[in-house]
């Protein structure tokens, strides 16, 4: 499929059709967030601790004053820290959960994944299941994004680190890719680089520069990362892909200068969606909620730059015009979650964050 601009849209959503509730306050640069089955809710601060929101003494949820003991250590440094978190899909049964974060040091650090279980109070039997490699310096584009597909299997999104940029396609190395492993970090026997000389085998695709949106809709997986000056991109992956980095970009460089003279080349998935100006999409979910009908159907990209939700209507895996939506906040929006009860939920990234909830006005 040919690359669609994202350019024209539907204009701003009316602040009338909604209100904005604050859940929770104070939270330092929260970066994910997930919903419990008895109703509570997790959240992830950058700087290394993970937040529970419950329903306090006069029944209205509030954050637990104390951060859940138990979490590894975390390197916290410019854009590193702890990332994402995601419920294993029978949490129910057994409580486990999964954590990414940067681990190491800036000059020699990692993106890590661990497993652990959380019985409501503290996290126990952390277990790593990846650690990316090689080592990299520096603290910037890590991905960490997680996601499940229908196999079973666990996704994740690795950044190029920002200091090589064609290690993104190179497959001797994690960075600048999806990677897919098993629940228990063994490595799926049908990823599709297994057998290729030189290739780690968990690469799932290649190409990417930071991807911080995975979400699956009817099976199919999709993901978004930051571009550069411009080139932001939603993709649909494909085990196996290129999605071009840094060969072929809408962007250009933060100095001004051309990174590629291409947009196109064979060989190369062209996006379903390119930013340009960036809005540095930051988070991803999918809508089919009830609260809000006429917004089912739908992605939602939250985004660091432009301080909005893009609601992308994906009607047989082709995005329609989009609606800028929440700028009256005025706020960096990290992520973007689809509710339990239909609401949508945000996050603020700032050093005094929010959990935000949006229903019906």
């Amino acid at each position: 499929m040919g690359l669609l601009l994202a350019m024209v849209f539907l204009g701003k959503a009316l602040a009338a059709d909604y209100r904005v509730d604050t859940v929770a306050a104070g939270l330092v640069h929260p970066w994910a967030l997930a919903f419990l089955p008895d109703g509570r809710m997790l959240v992830t601060e950058r700087p290394g601790r993970l937040r529970v929101i419950e329903p306090g003494a006069d029944g209205r949820l509030a954050l637990r004053s104390a951060p859940v003991p138990g979490l590894p250590a975390v390197m916290a440094v410019g854009q590193a820290g702890l990332f994402d978190l995601l419920l294993h899909p029978r949490f129910a049964d057994n409580g486990l959960l999964y954590l990414s974060f940067a681990h190491g040091t800036p000059q020699a650090n990692h993106l890590r994944v661990v497993r652990a279980r959380f019985d409501g109070a503290q996290l126990h039997e952390v277990t790593p299941v990846f650690t990316s490699q090689p080592a990299k310096k520096a603290t910037q584009h890590f991905g960490g994004r997680l996601a499940w597909l229908p196999d079973g299997t666990l996704v994740l999104g690795m950044g190029d680190g920002n200091l090589e940029r064609t290690d993104a396609q190179r497959l001797h190395t994690h960075l600048g890719k999806l990677l897919r492993i098993d629940a228990d970090g063994r490595v799926p026997g049908d990823n599709p680089f297994i057998g290729t000389a030189g290739a780690l085998p968990e690469i799932y695709s290649r190409g990417h520069r930071n991807p911080q949106g995975l979400v699956v809709v009817d099976g199919v997986l999709y993901a978004h990362e930051h571009g550069s000056r411009g080139g932001d991109e939603l993709n649909r992956i494909a085990p196996g892909a290129n999605y071009g980095w840094p060969l072929t970009t809408g962007g250009i460089d933060y100095t001004h200068a051309r990174i590629t003279p291409y947009r196109a080349l064979p060989g190369i998935t062209p996006p379903l969606l390119e930013w340009t100006p960036s809005v540095a999409p930051a988070g991803l979910a999918w809508y089919d909620g009830a609260l809000f009908p006429q917004w089912r159907g739908s992605l939602f990209v939250a985004t660091l730059k432009e301080r909005s939700v893009r609601r992308v209507p994906l009607r047989g895996g082709v995005p329609g015009a989009q609606e800028v939506l929440f700028q009256e906040l005025g706020e960096r929006l990290r992520d973007v979650r689809a509710g339990p009860d239909g609401a949508l939920y945000l996050l603020s990234d700032s050093a005094e964050g929010r959990v935000l909830r949006v229903r019906p006005k």
